[in-house]
């Protein structure tokens, strides 16, 4: 019984997340919003991480729908993508500006403290453009 209480609050916590962005909770992004916020935590996933994990909870979605919803969720603001080696994606559920180490042994994306980044200064944008944003991605490798 506990099980299907935990299921109906992850879902439902996912719908409302949804709703949060005008998306229609459709039985695919709620199985896998209810993988990305349901307990409430933020994750770092890739398009495969999370296919993997929805196909081993008994949902049918492809790649494919993966990978559209995750774009679906950048786009209205639910996540963010976070670009590695310029080949690679991540998505977080935490839409904060914040930095983020990589773990190279691993491949596993996690944030960083905020609080310790100090940017001091940014080179000036080249003439008719603007800085929009910057990412902070601090490769790691155990020692």
């Amino acid at each position: 019984m506990k099980d299907n209480l935990t299921s109906d609050a992850h879902e439902a916590r996912a719908s409302a997340w949804l709703g949060t962005a005008g998306l229609r909770p459709t039985r695919q992004r709620v199985a896998l919003a209810s993988l990305l916020v349901g307990d409430g935590e933020h994750r770092h996933v890739t398009a495969e991480s999370l296919f993997a994990d929805v196909q081993s909870g008994g949902d049918r979605v492809s790649l494919a729908t993966v990978y559209n919803t995750l774009r679906a969720f950048c786009d209205a603001g639910l996540m963010q993508e976070v670009m590695v080696d310029g080949s690679k994606s991540y998505f977080d559920t935490n839409t904060h500006d914040h930095p983020h180490f990589f773990w190279e042994d691993s491949g596993e994306l996690t944030d960083a403290p905020a609080s310790e980044l100090e940017i001091t200064r940014l080179p000036a944008a080249p003439d008719g453009a603007q800085i929009s944003k910057v990412d902070v991605v601090i490769r790691l490798r155990r020692s």
